[in-house]
């Protein structure tokens, strides 16, 4: 399976070259276009109570949709977002993944929804996280365009929580204060993750957080 990014950072669109027999899984309504020679199957992944903790807690579709190729074929993909799209080649790992930044995977790679412990309450990504391991290649979206920072062994970095995309399983994660109580209230930065390696982890350049705080207040305003 060969794979292409086009028109990134800002607009990217992920262009597949399937071999008949490949399989893609992808989350649902993440297609753009297919040529021929292309079933697709839709179904629940990981069964019922799989896809029902990964929809309810892990923000992502009840649905997950394979795309068959009975011929050799072309597929393409985009996230909701404007924004980049990354591919993480997999070989027996596992990646921490923010809801929403999934776009799909090949044969091999097994999507779960992780716990994030209680230090992530209030974060921006919440409670759960999408665990994907295995093998195979994983490819994500981001809004804007994707950093990649690679943390060195007890290495910490911090980054503001609506900026998070994916980190490897090892790095350690928690939220924390950006600084004194005057600096978390009144500073427009509040909580920030804090990473520390080693391992690689994956940011995007800009928030939807971020961006809603904008554009809410522009919005006109109900007349009574």
């Amino acid at each position: 399976m060969n794979h292409e990014i086009l028109y990134r950072p800002s607009y990217s669109l992920l262009k597949l070259n399937l071999s008949k027999g490949e399989t893609i899984t992808a989350e649902a309504g993440a297609m753009v276009s297919m040529s021929s020679g292309i079933e697709i199957e839709t179904k629940m992944k990981g069964g019922f109570f799989g896809a029902l903790k990964r929809s309810m807690l892990g923000g992502e579709s009840f649905f997950m949709n394979n795309f068959n190729a009975t011929a050799d074929a072309e597929i393409t993909f985009a996230p909701a977002l404007p924004g980049d799209v990354c591919v993480i080649e997999m070989s027996n790992q596992a990646m921490m993944v923010t809801s929403g930044s999934y776009i799909c995977s090949t044969a091999g790679v097994e999507i779960d929804t992780k716990w994030g412990g209680a230090k992530t309450f209030f974060s921006k990504e919440g409670l759960f996280l999408l665990k994907i391991s295995g093998s195979g290649q994983l490819y994500l979206s981001s809004y804007g365009a994707i950093h990649e920072v690679d943390l060195a062994q007890g290495q910490s970095y911090r980054v503001d929580t609506g900026h998070m995309v994916a980190w490897a399983e090892g790095v350690n994660y928690k939220v924390v204060k950006v600084g004194g109580l005057k600096s978390t209230l009144f500073s427009g930065e509040g909580l920030v993750c804090e990473l520390t390696g080693p391992g690689k982890i994956y940011l995007q350049s800009r928030s939807a957080d971020a961006f809603l705080s904008w554009l809410i207040p522009q919005l006109p305003k109900k007349e009574h």
